[in-house]
């Protein structure tokens, strides 16, 4: 298999939120993602207001070009947790740095969209967002380590001002 490129454009930015990324304590945050006027009118969010989630794709734009971790390494560097490839972990330190979200819609105001427990930060570049079908979860038995419910434990714990 050949390298492959793909463009890929925003649709639309986060505002407001979060400034910077941090590990845990997303939990409450609340933010807009503001889709694009004029390539979209409000009739691109019609019926969306009737999901409570969203799926949000989107780029880690604050990323170090040069912290690119392919291989395998301890989530949080801690040595408590075991090794794993870049595909076992979901940080930003990926190829094309790019992140999915799923979060609680809170309103739908024209091309506004009012969201809670977002971990993305204001001026994140939204690539895709889709209503969440509980359809499209998981099938089946599910089962992960234990490491990643330690490592997790305060991601969506409540906001604090001084993660």
């Amino acid at each position: 298999m050949g390298e492959e490129n793909y463009t890929v454009q925003a649709l639309a930015h986060v505002v407001g939120g979060r400034e910077k990324p941090t590990d845990d304590f997303w939990g409450g945050t609340r933010a807009v993602i503001r889709i694009d006027d004029p390539r979209f009118t409000a009739d691109a969010t019609k019926g969306l207001e009737d999901f409570s989630h969203l799926e949000v794709v989107f780029r880690f734009h604050l990323t170090d070009p040069d912290d690119l971790h392919l291989g395998a390494r301890r989530p949080r560097d801690n040595p408590a947790w075991p090794e794993v490839g870049t595909f076992g972990h979901r940080n930003m330190r990926r190829l094309n740095w790019l992140g999915v979200s799923r979060c609680r819609l809170i309103e739908v105001d024209g091309l506004d969209l009012h969201v809670e427990d977002l971990d993305a930060v204001d001026g994140t570049p939204v690539l895709d967002i889709k209503p969440w079908f509980a359809e499209m979860g998981p099938r089946g038995p599910q089962h992960e380590p234990s490491w990643p419910t330690e490592m997790l434990t305060d991601y969506y714990a409540p906001h604090r001002d001084s993660p």
